[in-house]
């Protein structure tokens, strides 16, 4: 169940410990041209894939996030657009809940590969868990973690000393 230390959302065809994860060597060779879109989103705030981006906690960082996380999968990692897609909107959900719910005043995004995977993280220094509620038709707010449950593969958070980490896992075709 989500929400506890160290747990996840279990999926029936999963089992990689999240200790395999290692940050990748070579992404910034894979990026686009100097000058290119990759490389000046990732010179304005850094690189998501080689260290944690802090953004500040404000609704417009959640834009920041999802060009960050479409520069790096579709141009970094040549990923497919509708992976990609998924992702930024799983992304932009995350942060939401980072910024309308903790009362911090930054977060840390990171994006991790290996083999068949990747990870995407959003810290803060807020202990307060999330939720996974039922969702109606009719809802009009409160469809964040759903939607991160139906469309990653897996998810969770870990609890840190000072604050937690949410995560979710996505399955890729290495090429």
């Amino acid at each position: 169940m989500a929400g506890l230390e160290g747990m996840e959302q279990p999926r029936p065809r999963s089992g990689t410990a999240a200790a395999c994860w290692e940050l990748p060597g070579a992404g910034a060779e894979m990026a686009s041209a100097p000058g290119g879109p990759v490389s000046v989103a990732l010179d304005l705030v850094g690189d998501p894939t080689v260290d944690e981006v802090r953004l500040p906690s404000r609704p417009e960082s959640a834009g920041t996030a999802r060009r960050l996380t479409a520069s790096v999968l579709l141009r970094q990692w040549a990923l497919s657009p509708q992976l990609t897609e998924h992702a930024v909107l799983l992304v932009s959900e995350l942060v939401g809940n980072a910024v309308r719910h903790t009362g911090a005043r930054t977060f840390g995004l990171r994006m991790l590969r290996r083999r068949g995977w990747i990870r995407i993280e959003v810290r803060d220094p807020s202990r307060g868990l999330p939720c996974l509620m039922p969702v109606q038709e009719m809802d009009t707010s409160g469809r964040g973690l759903f939607l991160v449950d139906k469309l990653s593969d897996r998810w969770g958070v870990d609890l840190l000393p000072r604050g937690k980490t949410t995560w979710f896992e996505m399955r890729v075709t290495d090429r």
